[in-house]
């Protein structure tokens, strides 16, 4: 747009802005003399004096118009010497990221020497905030697609432009991702819809948050956040990491529960959203979708409370997320909490949105004279390198159908009415019912999750698919599925869907993960059953998050935030990580990797364990092993189950021992020792086949093979009822604890049962969730080897 600031040198002209009338279809001007502005300037004071001077008036004009194209293109020349724009190494962007990446270099710096090495190449141009170079009111800068400008009087440029500053939107195709749209990628293009030019900005929000009670603590903390500054010390200590959690307070809804944070104080707890700074439009689509509401505009205190902590922008490790336990009905904290985080991933993207329309209308009124030069002295910086601004990981299409479900029903009655690609989401994501599957005529098979526990058939019992990304992009009237990520608010994906783009594009040039350099909200949901698929995969994702773009896809970098420029994005990137328990590789992650700024929160919970949930009346035997080093764990649990466990069960006549393995590299190694030893035993893991799995448990049964090996992961894929157990030797702890129920439940024999567990110190987390929190802290301080449970 002519009111857009602009980088000099780019492309001056948006894709879908309409050609000026002044510029052939190729680009190139037409002849001065010729020019329909020159003719007309002439023509008209020839009009008004006939008889007068009419040879020197329009030798006058035409020496006016020569003078302006001679200054265009000797301002062309000067800046293809100082910025080559065909793709070659001497791009502009090239050199920006050669001077972000000098050691010790700043964006502030190079900017500086930046401006000064153009200060003769653009200082015939306009400014940098779209500001016509003279004092003409009459004229203004017209962009054209090749880069070259003319100037026009200001009543031939109104109307020129498209009324839609939207993004150019793509067609549905077969790739989720979008990948082969002709989209274009003009970053943060954003205009007002019919609702949204009703709303209140943000200022009008936070005198409402102050109206209804937050006076004196109303700032925005959307402003707070995305506006602070840092100082060098403060980066390099964020950098280090290893804040201390010294602030605690409870959490709603979690027996003995408590929230520890980083931060000097908790996050005030606000029943109502309007004292939340959330925008007015998104308060009312949350009240006609939530009518059932006892906590304020909540549904419940816990509700609330999960708001307010995603509204702090602090980064979150909730280990204590309760899941559908597939008693029938919708598990309501499962919901609540979902819902709390979309709410505020909304009201984040609503927010970003408005505060670019705002400053694109400041500029462009600047521009038009409508404000003096004077009143806008820095660009407005409100924008990322890329337009996606929230990833959502989620482990399966189910869970993606659900997200996806649940934030349809949130945003506004225009948004929710014009949904685009929406019957192919839901056939790509959803699972078939009995209706649809005798509608297709597809045989009724016998359900294979028939006998198996209630929260096993309520996590598989949809789309269990863990290969998928898919965009998600507002427009003025509604919501794009299946948008280009480039022009995408919102990308979902599986952590393995991810990875697989990111190899993609390590292994072929063409391709690239740019999309993920200007994340501003990452969440994580489900971590407890991404573990149980590949939690390295998101590891892998959050190292490519907020990385200094390869190239520029279209973005106006004098409107792009500091931080993103100086490689700190990732201080302003908030984390969502949400599990059903706490575990070394999820702690690992937020702690390493989440270096936000505004600090860190996480859950500390009390474990009252599961062995009053165990029927059968079973000796559990715990050893202890000693070990110092975390880095050691490894090697003495195998030298200790050698050395102290196996020859126990080596020559026992009884067989029917279950050795029960959580790690898959430990299966190996145990599979591998065994066969050294010639022990009698049977393999079921999780890339066994489905033929050995049957002979397996076959001969396991009928006592042909004395052990059985069986993976964490197996068990959580499949929940097979074993027979013939008689003896189970944990060689680690579950994960998940009920795991630890069901197996001793499944114990047969006329003799009293028995049960052996290997655990160490760094084994905690597993150990108070199976025996409880108390229990674990007596166990590891005492000095004894043994403990039984009966």
């Amino acid at each position: 747009m002519a009111g857009k600031r602009r980088d000099v040198g780019y492309s001056r002209t948006p894709p879908n802005h309409k050609r000026s009338k002044f510029s052939k279809s190729d680009g190139t001007r037409p002849a001065p003399a010729h020019s329909e502005w020159a003719q007309r300037s002439s023509n008209d004071k020839l009009s008004r004096h006939p008889n007068k001077n009419r040879g020197s008036r329009f030798k006058q004009g035409a020496k006016i118009v020569e003078k302006v194209v001679k200054k265009e293109e000797v301002k062309e020349e000067e800046e293809e010497e100082v910025l080559n724009f065909s793709g070659d190494e001497t791009t502009a962007y090239n050199v920006l990221l050669t001077s972000l990446h000098a050691k010790g270099g700043s964006f502030a710096d190079a900017y500086a020497r930046r401006q000064r090495e153009e200060q003769g190449a653009s200082s015939s141009d306009e400014d940098d905030l779209g500001e016509p170079e003279e004092e003409d009111e009459t004229a203004v800068d017209a962009s054209e697609d090749d880069g070259a400008s003319i100037e026009l009087p200001l009543e031939e440029l109104e109307g020129a432009e498209d009324d839609d500053d939207e993004s150019i939107e793509d067609d549905g195709n077969d790739d989720e991702d979008g990948s082969d749209d002709k989209t274009d990628e003009k970053a943060d293009t954003v205009v007002q819809s019919e609702d949204e030019s009703e709303d209140e900005s943000d200022d009008e929000t936070d005198a409402r948050a102050a109206s209804v009670g937050q006076a004196g603590t109303c700032q925005d903390p959307f402003k707070k956040h995305l506006e602070r500054g840092l100082l060098d010390d403060e980066i390099a200590k964020l950098s280090k990491g290893g804040e201390k959690f010294y602030t605690k307070f409870p959490a709603a809804g979690i027996d003995g529960g408590s929230w520890v944070s980083t931060a000097p104080s908790a996050p005030s707890q606000e029943k109502l959203l309007a004292s939340c700074s959330v925008k007015k439009r998104l308060e009312t689509s949350w009240r006609e979708s939530h009518k059932e509401c006892t906590w304020g505009d909540f549904e419940t205190e816990q509700q609330c409370q999960f708001f307010s902590l995603c509204n702090s922008y602090q980064d979150i490790l909730h280990t204590r997320r309760l899941v559908n336990k597939g008693d029938g009905v919708v598990n309501h904290e499962d919901v609540t909490t979902m819902d709390a985080y979309i709410l505020h991933i909304l009201n984040h993207l609503t927010k970003s949105r408005d505060l670019i329309q705002k400053n694109n209308e400041k500029l462009h009124h600047t521009s038009s004279g409508g404000l003096s030069s004077q009143s806008v002295v820095d660009p407005p910086r409100d924008q990322g390198f890329t337009r996606p601004k929230v990833l959502v990981l989620l482990p399966f299409r189910s869970s993606a159908l659900k997200f996806v479900d649940r934030l349809l029903n949130m945003v506004p009655a225009l948004q929710k009415a014009n949904v685009e690609h929406k019957d192919r989401f839901y056939d790509d994501f959803g699972a078939l019912n009995e209706e649809d599957a005798e509608a297709l005529g597809v045989p009724n098979k016998k359900d294979p999750k028939a006998g198996k526990p209630a929260d096993f058939r309520a996590l598989f019992s949809g789309n269990n698919d863990d290969h998928f990304r898919i965009g998600l992009k507002f427009t003025r009237k509604g919501i794009k599925l299946y948008s280009e990520f480039y022009s995408s608010d919102v990308i979902i994906a599986s952590p393995v869907g991810l990875v697989t783009r990111i190899g993609e594009a390590e292994s072929e040039k063409a391709k690239e993960i740019d999309f993920l350099s200007s994340i501003e909200i990452a969440v994580v949901d489900f971590a407890d059953i991404i573990l149980m698929q590949n939690w390295a995969h998101v590891a892998t994702v959050f190292e490519h998050l907020n990385k200094i773009p390869a190239q520029q896809h279209g973005t106006d970098f004098m409107r792009i935030r500091e931080w993103f420029l100086n490689g700190h994005g990732r201080h302003y990137r908030q984390s969502i990580i949400l599990s059903a328990f706490s575990d070394a590789g999820v702690n690992a992650l937020f702690h390493r990797t989440c270096v936000n700024h505004a600090g860190k929160l996480k859950v500390r919970c009390q474990y009252e364990g599961v062995l009053s949930r165990i029927v059968l009346q079973v000796r559990q035997v715990y050893e202890k092993m000693d070990c110092t080093s975390i880095a050691n764990v490894d090697d003495l649990r195998f030298e200790f189950f050698t050395t102290q466990v196996f020859p126990r069960i080596k020559n026992s006549i009884q067989g029917g021992t279950l050795l029960f393995v959580p790690s898959y590299f430990d299966f190996v190694r145990l599979r591998n020792f065994l066969k050294s030893q010639t022990a009698s035993f049977a393999l079921l893991g999780e890339y066994t086949k489905q033929s050995d799995i049957s002979r397996a448990r076959s001969w396991f049964y009928h006592g042909e093979r004395k052990i059985l090996l069986y993976t964490e992961r197996a068990h959580f894929f499949h929940r097979y009822k074993i027979r013939g157990i008689k003896d189970i030797i944990f060689y680690s702890l579950p994960e998940h604890a009920n795991y630890y129920v069901e197996l001793l439940n499944l114990l047969e024999g006329n003799e009293a049962p028995s049960c052996t567990v290997i655990f160490s110190r760094f084994d905690n987390l597993q150990l108070e969730r199976v025996v409880g929190t108390s229990r674990t802290k007596k166990m590891l301080s005492s000095p004894n080897r043994l403990f039984m449970f009966m």
